[in-house]
């Protein structure tokens, strides 16, 4: 790929990066992000449609999937125009301004997921280890403040990155390695020293993900506590049944976002394309899977999604009286 700059371009464009090496490939790539894409969108949509229009799934635990699921859904949508127009129109140049915020919504929703992760393991925490005070210290307007509370810490932490940048002169290569804007790698473009912006990242990482992740795991020891606690074995599966759908989401999240960090730190040697692919899983594969897990693990929506399926497989003009 070649490309001519010059100073006024320099100062307020990006070139983003495909599959490079794989442009005669990118019509075929796109039909499987397409996919991807379209079964985030559509399997998020119907959590949170299933939740909204069921009165009966208005608890506290469902308010938290549907946080999740809105989450996932805008981080899908704040990757996808960049990502398909690169693959559908070779669409590579991206303003400064534009890349930015990208940046900052990429980032927020990625730490509003970690704490909404981390809500819902308080709310397993409560719902296990103090049952008959569940639904009067997880009330509706507790749930908003909580809500509001994560998205506020993240935007708010995330808020000073896209200024910190913007202070920068970018006299290095204006070309990312991916098909989206992220912060440590536009920071890596700039000439002058990025050691603030070294420090505030991984002062943000620390008060957010680094915390979450600390709080998620000791909710979970206390309620294992609690479950051993249980004398009955058929109780203590049920209990911990309720914990499944929450604990794979949180490895969904956790595990690819870890491994992202060891190939950026360690795997210098790796080939570019293992980059590509960590950095693809690490934003896509939550939002694909969350809703199947809890599709599958959840019994009650589960039988709320059978039951719309089962309206539209059989429509009333087939149906007999």
């Amino acid at each position: 790929m070649t490309i001519l700059y010059n100073n006024s371009l320099q100062k307020t464009t990006f070139f983003l990066t495909g599959f490079q090496g794989l442009e005669e490939l990118h019509g075929w790539i796109s039909i499987l992000f397409c996919s991807i894409y379209l079964i985030v969108i559509v399997g998020n949509l119907t959590i949170l449609h299933i939740i909204r229009t069921d009165v009966t799934l208005h608890e506290s635990m469902y308010y938290f999937l549907a946080m999740l699921a809105l989450t996932d859904l805008g981080l899908c949508l704040s990757t996808l125009p960049t990502v398909m127009g690169i693959f559908w129109f070779d669409a590579r140049e991206i303003g400064i301004h534009a890349c930015f915020i990208q940046l900052f919504f990429i980032h927020t929703l990625s730490l509003v997921e970690s704490s909404v992760l981390l809500s819902m393991s308080i709310d397993r925490y409560v719902a296990i280890c103090n049952p008959l005070r569940y639904s009067t210290v997880l009330t509706p307007a507790r749930i908003v403040r909580m809500g509001l509370s994560l998205v506020c810490r993240s935007a708010l932490l995330i808020f000073p990155l896209p200024f910190l940048l913007k202070r920068f002169q970018y006299c290095r290569s204006h070309v990312l390695a991916h098909a989206y804007c992220l912060h440590l790698e536009i920071m890596k473009l700039a000439c002058s020293s990025i050691i603030v912006n070294h420090i505030y990242g991984l002062f943000v990482v620390a008060c957010t993900i680094g915390v979450d992740s600390l709080l998620i795991f000791l909710s979970y020891a206390l309620i294992l506590r609690t479950v051993l606690s249980i004398a009955s074995r058929q109780e203590r599966l049920r209990a911990l049944n309720t914990c499944v759908s929450h604990i794979c989401a949180v490895l969904l999240f956790y595990i690819p976002m870890i491994g992202l960090s060891l190939v950026h730190r360690f795997g210098e040697h790796l080939p570019r394309i293992v980059h590509l692919l960590m950095s693809y899983v690490y934003l896509l594969v939550p939002p694909l899977m969350n809703p199947i897990v809890y599709s599958i693990k959840t019994k009650q929506i589960r039988q709320r999604i059978a039951k719309k399926f089962e309206f539209i497989k059989l429509p009333r003009c087939f149906r007999q009286d």
